[in-house]
């Protein structure tokens, strides 16, 4: 069973900024899709893909 923690927003994002992207991190794949349009199309990263993408945006 996928442990799911649902979909979540940055604290960054605030109320009054409507261009967000949401994430839903899975014990097998992380989700990404447009705050604005939930039920569009959705980006899913493995784990280790979505790791390497957090450190290159932290450098």
């Amino acid at each position: 069973m996928r442990h799911d923690t649902g979909w979540l927003k940055s604290s960054h994002s605030a109320a009054a900024n409507n261009d967000c992207v949401e994430v839903r991190p899975t014990d097998a794949s992380v989700d990404v899709r447009d705050s604005k349009n939930p039920t569009g199309p959705r980006l899913t990263i493995s784990g280790k893909g979505w790791t390497a993408f957090v450190a290159e945006l932290k450098r």
